[in-house]
């Protein structure tokens, strides 16, 4: 009898693990990004999502963004876009290390300084600060990463699993 309730435990853990690992939604879903910026002069990170049922050609319009360079309190948003609302958006990019994956293009303003006409772009895996109307000024270049950030479920299936696992071998320790 206690072989036939561990295997039954065992089985019934298996099986939700995986099907919250494994399950592949049949209809859109939001996709969540994490992103890192690093140039000589500016750090900083920041998250994105789309929705990737509008993607069209490989790109579509970012619904919501928060980038936040390190130190500073500004938040900049989708919203901080001089194209707001038909950018920023986020495209397939074949990357420098021959990985694809969704990148972003965006551009914003400095708002610390609004009158240094200071203008900061995330295109793919680069980052440029420029000025929008002094050629003299000196272009900065760094590099962008992107991380898909994981669905809840998938994490809440490998939470589960691990915390199961967890308790059947506390059990069979004390016993």
């Amino acid at each position: 009898m206690k072989f036939g309730s561990r295997l039954v435990l065992a089985t019934a853990s298996l099986v939700l693990g995986l099907a919250s690992v494994e399950a592949k939604p049949a209809s859109a879903a939001i996709v969540d990004y994490a992103f890192t910026v690093n140039s000589p002069t500016k750090t900083g990170s920041g998250l994105f999502r789309f929705d990737d049922s509008t993607l069209l050609n490989g790109e579509a319009i970012v619904q919501s963004l928060s980038f936040q360079f390190a130190g500073e309190s500004t938040i900049y948003t989708e919203q901080d876009d001089p194209d707001y609302p038909n950018f920023p958006i986020v495209f397939l990019n074949n990357f420098s290390t021959g990985q694809i994956s969704f990148a972003l293009d965006y551009q914003f303003d400095d708002q610390t300084n609004p009158g240094s006409f200071i203008r900061y772009e995330i295109a793919g895996e680069d980052f440029t600060i420029y000025s929008v109307n002094d050629p003299n000024f000196e272009v900065i270049s760094g590099t962008v990463s992107y991380t898909q950030v994981p669905e809840p479920a998938m994490l809440g299936g490998l939470v589960l699993a691990g915390t199961v696992t967890f308790m059947k071998r506390k059990k069979l320790v004390v016993r």
